[in-house]
């Protein structure tokens, strides 16, 4: 099984599925980040983008991944990633559903001041590609994102506290 950590930055991904992870019996971290830094390793560079999850290869590459740890290792992959493209999220759903792998997604969230707050609060200079994607947060979380997904309100949750919520439901 697949326990898909949904949010945008700040929201507590990382940390929440470290702590998941350490509740789940038989758990593993898959950050599907590192395949991105695969593809952006590519030399020449494939073609500019602001995001890796914009080049095609990224969504099959995690899928596969995914499968291939998972028919290895078995158990469960925790992957905290944002994503906040509806078609990208289809995909990678579709994918892993033609692996019969079942997947629970969940969406951390948290209002935009706590978000925008924790960003900053992250190092002395606030990265402006993690600001810039609070705006396509809210828009995915007013138009699909969270009809989608269980959605888990951090913003008065201590990241233990929220992993604790998931690793319940996950286990009912």
């Amino acid at each position: 099984m697949i326990v898909w950590i949904n949010g945008t930055h700040g929201a507590g991904k990382t940390t929440t599925s470290a702590l998941v992870q350490q509740l789940i019996p038989d758990s593993r971290v898959f950050d599907a980040e590192k395949v991105g830094e695969i593809l952006m390793d590519i030399t020449p560079g494939l073609p500019e983008t602001d995001n890796f999850q914009h080049w095609p290869p990224w969504r099959p590459l995690v899928v596969e991944t995914a499968h291939r740890v998972l028919e290895y290792a078995g158990g469960t992959l925790v992957i905290p990633m944002t994503v906040l493209v509806e078609q990208y999220w289809r995909e990678i759903s579709r994918g892993l559903a033609q692996h019969a792998i079942p997947v629970r997604h969940l969406v951390l969230h948290a209002d935009q001041e706590t978000l925008r707050r924790r960003i900053e609060g992250e190092h002395l200079i606030p990265s402006p590609f993690r600001l810039k994607y609070l705006e396509h947060y809210a828009e995915a979380a007013r138009t699909w994102l969270h009809a989608d997904a269980e959605v888990v309100n951090t913003t008065h949750l201590t990241p233990a506290q929220a992993a604790l919520q998931i690793a319940e439901a996950v286990k009912r």
